[in-house]
Formats: structure tokens, C-alpha cells, sequence
């Protein structure tokens, strides 16, 4: 007779809990998580991560993008690992679950092993991915997009964060070459970044009010929507406030008011969604009319064509507004990416951990990246207090937190049984 598979352990989802209150402990307050990538709290939560991996005779390891890898050997050396993540980075003043759940959710699954004595049928990666948010420069999900072989540094070459850091300096303070990040492909998991994983699983936060609604403790997710985000910059005449007359403005600042206006009119209109969240106006002062205003669009869809169409729209709307306020608009490209589609038989294992209950997600997550590489992709996500999320008032009742982790760890014991 063949030997049987050792049954999977049970995880401690108390723990995994206690892990998360600790991490915002340390890392947050009461402004909310301060874990904004390549910082000092960021730096603390990652130092924190490397302690629980090392109570369980764990270490992780960078590769080039800056992501933290951690694998646990399996059974079965000649299979891929099942990959399990997220990232520990949060917006400022954000919340103490978002991406931090899933980081902590997959050392839960680790230790569960660990503490038992035995071994997982194959190899277990925890992944924690560096910069997903794309808080401090715009550019979203950076290091699972270097590992992906989808970032172009060009993309971020001489971009400043708030402070007027570079992404080359900041990058490198941090230990991480800009230029180079994209070699994170080739390390990582054993068989080499995500070429040695054959599956990736990632527990979130939902961040919107639909399983809320709906009075469900979980969702599988089958995919996320693709985001086409530009930065739009109108050309005025800064003038005088006070002796300026108004037929005779070039306003930039409201041109660009318009634009987030039209632009709000055409999510609606095709069902997608808008976000005109960050706006730059020079000179900036009370008793100027602005020459410039620069205003970030943010469109998503779950569907390529109508996602096509936002944009074009957007674009047109910006030249009709510029004109009508006699001035002039310029396109900054700032990212973008297509709907991503997950593997439909890993969906219907995480399918069953949720009780039926499936849907997109309308926010992005390093699952996408790694779905887009070729991997087969699946995601849980637990219910957000009043749909509140990237705000210090995000929360997760305690209960939902609980049944969530542990469904997780069952969803990751049927990945790694499965046949791929």
C-alpha cells in the first residue's frame, strides 16, 4: 500500500490574530498603519515578519525587487510550491488589515506545519510583496509586477514621492537597484521566482460593502478588474485674483474640476468606476488663478472594450474642457493593466471554502500580477466594516477574521493535495 499524505494541521487562527494586533501596534496608532513602503514603519513590519519566520526555524530572503520570499520544503521536491501572500505595506493613515491579513494568514499556515512536526506534501512560499500599494510613487503592485517580468523602470525613472525622494534614491536606501529589480523574476521560490510555484493563494480584506451587504463571512474571488490610470496636466495663465476679470481666466484648476466631473458622468454611464483622488494646482496660493493643475485618473472595469472606451472618452473631455477654458492638456501615462481572469479550478476549491459565494474584485492585488505570469491564481476575501478600507477606520469583526483564516488554511491544504 502507498503511503498516505500526513493530514494537514490545524492553523492557529488566534495567533494569526494576535500577530496582527501586534503588527499594528508597532507599526500603527491612531492615525491609522503607517507602513508606507520603503519607510521606517515598513522597515519595522518587515523586521517583525522576519522575527515570526525565525520562532519557526524560518528565514526569508530578498530577491532584487525587494520582495520577502520564505519557502517551506515539501514532500515532494520535484513539484512547484504553493505560493501564499500578500504584502505588509500599507497608505498612509491606512488600515491595519489590508495586505497585512494575507502576510500573516500565510506564517500561520508555515507554523501550523512546523509545530506538528511534518512535513507538506510539497513546498510552501510565503511571499511578501514589496510596494503593492504604490502609495509613495503612483505605480501599483511593483514588486510582483518585477517578479512578473512586467515592471519597466522607465516607468519610475525620476519620479518623487511627496518629500522630492526619487524612486532610484529611496529604492536604493532600502538595498534595492531600480534598474535591476526586474532580475526578481529569476529568484525567489526554489526553480526560480514564479517559475517555481504552480499555484499562489492570497487572503484580503474585501475593502468594499458588497459581502456586507449581502451578510456572507467570505467570497472567492475569480479575478480583479483592469485599471487604466494617467495623470492629466492643464495649461493656463496664473493671474492675479483680484483684478483678473473672469471672462478673461485661463483656469486650469477648473478645467480640471470639469474633467473629474465628466469623468465621474462616464464611469457611470458604462458601469465602470472613476477616481480623480489626487489633484496638484501652481501656483497653489489663495490669490492666484492657477496656470496648472494636474489631476490623476483613476478608471477600472472588468472588462477590457468598455475600460477602452473610459479612457478615450476621458481623453476626449479633457481636450473639450481645456479648449472651452482656453487651455491646453498633456497625457502623463502612469500605469495600467487588463482584467485578469484567475484559474477557474483553484476558484472552485476556494469556491467551496466560501459557500457558494464568488465575485470580482474592484481592487487590485499582487494576485493579479502573478495570475498574468502564468500561474494558477485564486483569492478569499472576508467581509469590510461599512466597505471602509485605506483609512485607520477600516475593520473586520472579529469573528469573520477568525473563520476567515481558517478556511484559508483548509483552501491552502486542498491546493497543495491537488494534482497539477
Amino acid at each position: 500500500m502507498s503511503e498516505q499524505p500526513p493530514q494537514p494541521p490545524e492553523i492557529d487562527a488566534a495567533r494569526v490574530l494576535a500577530d496582527l494586533r501586534e503588527l499594528q501596534r508597532r507599526t500603527g496608532g491612531a492615525d491609522g498603519a503607517q507602513r508606507l513602503c520603503w519607510g521606517e514603519g515598513w522597515r519595522d513590519a518587515r523586521e517583525f515578519l522576519t522575527e515570526l519566520l525565525g520562532e519557526i526555524g524560518l528565514e526569508g530572503r530578498l530577491d532584487a525587487a525587494g520582495n520577502l520570499w520564505c519557502t517551506l520544503p515539501g514532500a515532494d521536491g520535484e513539484r512547484g510550491a504553493l505560493g501564499l501572500g500578500s504584502h505588509i505595506d500599507s497608505v498612509p493613515d491606512g488600515g491595519w488589515l489590508d495586505g497585512a491579513l494575507g502576510v500573516m494568514a500565510a506564517v500561520g499556515v508555515l507554523r501550523a506545519w512546523q509545530d506538528a512536526g511534518a512535513t507538506p506534501p510539497r513546498a510552501l512560499t510565503l511571499i511578501d510583496w514589496a510596494d503593492e500599494e504604490g502609495a509613495r510613487f503612483g505605480r501599483s503592485l511593483f514588486g510582483s509586477s518585477a517578479a512578473a517580468g512586467r515592471l519597466d523602470p522607465a516607468e519610475l525613472a525620476g519620479v518623487r514621492d511627496a518629500q522630492g525622494g526619487s524612486a532610484e534614491e529611496v529604492l536604493a536606501a532600502n538595498g534595492v537597484e531600480l534598474a535591476a529589480a526586474v532580475r526578481a523574476g529569476e529568484q525567489g521560490a526554489p526553480g526560480g521566482g514564479l517559475a517555481g510555484l504552480d499555484g499562489y493563494l492570497e487572503l484580503h480584506i474585501e475593502q468594499g460593502p458588497e459581502l456586507e451587504r449581502l451578510g456572507r463571512p467570505l467570497a472567492a474571488v475569480d479575478g480583479c478588474v483592469g485599471i487604466e490610470r494617467v495623470r492629466l496636466a492643464f495649461s493656463g495663465q496664473a493671474s492675479h485674483a483680484g483684478t483678473t476679470p473672469m471672462s478673461d481666466r485661463h483656469d486650469a484648476a477648473l478645467a480640471a474640476a470639469e474633467l473629474a466631473l465628466a469623468a465621474e458622468a462616464i464611469a457611470v454611464a458604462l458601469e465602470g468606476r472613476v477616481t480623480t483622488g489626487e489633484l496638484a494646482l501652481e501656483p497653489n496660493i489663495a490669490t492666484a488663478v492657477a496656470g496648472r493643475a494636474t489631476v490623476t485618473v483613476d478608471l477600472r472595469h472588468r472588462d477590457r472594450e468598455p475600460l477602452a472606451t473610459m479612457l478615450e472618452m476621458v481623453r476626449a473631455a479633457a481636450e473639450r474642457v481645456a479648449a472651452a477654458r482656453g487651455c491646453t492638456v498633456d497625457e502623463i501615462p502612469v500605469w495600467r493593466i487588463e482584467p485578469v481572469a484567475f484559474e477557474q479550478s483553484l476558484v472552485a476549491l476556494a469556491t467551496e471554502q466560501a459557500d457558494g459565494l464568488t465575485m470580482i474584485s474592484g481592487a487590485l492585488h499582487d494576485a493579479a500580477e502573478v495570475a498574468r505570469a502564468g500561474v494558477p491564481t485564486a483569492m478569499l476575501f472576508c467581509p469590510s466594516i461599512g466597505g471602509i478600507s485605506h483609512s485607520r477606520e477600516e475593520d473586520t469583526a472579529e469573528r469573520d477574521l477568525l473563520l476567515a483564516i481558517e478556511r484559508f488554511a483548509q483552501l491552502a491544504s486542498r491546493a497543495l493535495a491537488r494534482d497539477v
